[in-house]
C-alpha cells in the first residue's frame, strides 16, 4: 500500500507527463492574404522620415467649394468669361508656397539705410543712363506729351525690373490664385486682381497659361497689376494693342498715364530736404497725402533746408539713414509715386535714382 507522500509524488509526475503531451509548438504565423489591403497595416513610427513629415505639414491648402462658387459667380459677371471657363482656369492654377514666403518678407520691410543700397548702386545708375540714351527719342516725346519727366519713367522701370531684365518668373495665374485665396491679410484685393486678370486676357489677347510676372502678379516693364493694366495702359506705338510686356513705347506711355491719373503736377518737385529744429517732437503723418502748409510743418519743428522751396501743400517724411535720421518734405508728386508702390522708401528710391540718371544724361547731346 502506498504511503500518502508517495501518492502525491506519483500524482505530480502524472500531471507533468499529461501536460507535456498536450502542449505543442505554435506554428509560424501565416502571411497576410494577398487580398488584404496594405493600407490597413500601420507603418512603425521609425518609418516616418523628417522629409515626409515636412511635406505633409506644407501640403497645398485646398480651395473650398463654397469660396470657389462665390468667386466664380462674381468673376463671371465682371470679366466676360463664362463660369465654366473660370472654373477651368482655377483648376489649372497652382498654390505656390514660395509666393507666400516672398510677400511676407518684402524689401520694404528694411530700414532706409539698407533699402537704399539695393537700388542706388553705381551699376543701376549707369544702366539707367544707358537705357535713357538708347530710348531717348521715345522717352522725350512721352515726357513732352504728358509732362511726366523721362528720368522718372526710366527710374520706375529701373526699380521695378532692372530696365526690363527681371520681369518675373511666376505664372500670374498662380500668383493671384495663391494670394487671392490663401493670404488672408490682403486676399480680397488679390481676388479682385484675379478677376481683372480674366478680363484682361480676353481684352488684350494674352495667353493666361504662360503669362509670367512677379510674385504679386504684376506684369511687364513697369510691373502693372491687372487692374492698373486695364485702367491706365496706353497704346504708345500705335499698333492697336496695349502691350506692356513687349513694347517699350507702350510701357513708357502707360507709366506716364498712371502718374497723370493719380494727379502728377508737371514741373513741380517731389521732395526737398528738410531740417528739424532742436527739440522737435517726432512727427509721422497718418498717410502720405500732401495736406500741410510749410507753416504748419514749421510749427511742428520741420522746415525746408532751402528757403526757396515751393510753398505748396506738403507732408513730412523721416527715414533711418546711414548717418542718422533724414527729414524730407514731400509734395503732391511724392504722393503720386506712392500710388505706384505704397512704400515711402520706394518713392524716395525712384526720386533719387531719377535724379542720378538725369544728372548723367543732361550734358549728352
Amino acid at each position: 500500500m502506498l504511503r500518502p507522500l508517495q501518492c502525491i509524488v506519483f500524482l505530480l509526475l502524472g500531471l507533468a507527463a499529461a501536460c507535456s503531451q498536450s502542449v505543442k509548438p505554435m506554428p509560424p504565423a501565416p502571411m497576410l492574404a494577398p487580398s488584404l489591403p496594405t493600407a490597413t497595416v500601420a507603418a512603425p513610427p521609425a518609418a516616418v522620415t523628417p522629409s515626409v513629415a515636412a511635406a505633409a505639414a506644407t501640403a497645398a491648402p485646398v480651395l473650398t467649394a463654397e469660396r470657389e462658387a462665390a468667386f466664380v459667380a462674381e468673376a463671371a459677371q465682371n470679366s466676360g468669361m463664362t463660369p465654366a471657363e473660370i472654373r477651368a482656369w482655377l483648376a489649372q492654377a497652382r498654390y505656390q508656397q514660395s509666393i507666400i514666403n516672398a510677400i511676407t518678407r518684402p524689401a520694404e520691410g528694411k530700414p532706409w539705410k539698407d533699402y537704399r543700397p539695393i537700388f542706388l548702386t553705381e551699376m543701376r545708375i549707369q544702366q539707367g543712363r544707358t537705357f535713357y540714351l538708347e530710348h531717348r527719342s521715345e522717352l522725350d516725346k512721352t515726357a513732352a506729351d504728358t509732362g511726366v519727366p523721362a528720368e522718372i519713367i526710366v527710374a520706375i522701370i529701373g526699380v521695378e525690373t532692372n530696365y526690363g531684365r527681371i520681369t518675373g518668373t511666376y505664372r500670374v495665374l498662380d500668383a493671384l490664385y495663391t494670394l487671392g485665396f490663401f493670404y488672408p491679410r490682403r486676399e480680397e484685393f488679390f481676388r479682385s486682381e484675379l478677376s481683372h486678370l480674366f478680363a484682361l486676357t480676353k481684352e488684350e489677347r494674352l495667353d493666361l497659361a504662360t503669362l509670367k510676372g512677379s510674385y504679386a502678379g504684376a506684369m511687364g516693364w513697369g510691373q502693372f497689376m491687372p487692374s492698373s493694366y486695364r485702367n491706365f495702359a496706353r497704346d504708345g506705338d500705335g499698333d492697336g494693342r496695349r502691350d506692356l510686356l513687349g513694347s517699350t513705347k507702350d510701357a513708357f506711355a502707360s507709366i506716364a498715364n498712371y502718374f497723370i491719373g493719380h494727379g502728377w503736377q508737371t514741373g513741380k518737385p517731389a521732395f526737398v530736404p528738410a531740417v528739424a529744429d532742436a527739440g522737435a517732437a517726432p512727427f509721422v503723418p497718418e498717410n502720405f497725402e500732401a495736406k500741410y502748409s510749410l507753416a504748419e510743418l514749421a510749427a511742428r519743428g520741420y522746415r525746408p533746408r532751402d528757403a526757396g522751396a515751393p510753398d505748396l501743400p506738403a507732408t513730412l517724411l523721416t527715414l533711418e539713414g546711414a548717418n542718422g535720421s533724414e527729414h524730407w518734405i514731400g509734395y503732391q508728386n511724392f504722393y503720386v509715386i506712392t500710388r505706384y508702390n505704397r512704400s515711402p522708401m520706394y518713392a524716395m528710391a525712384v526720386h533719387q535714382l531719377a535724379s542720378e540718371i538725369a544728372a548723367g544724361v543732361s550734358s549728352v547731346p
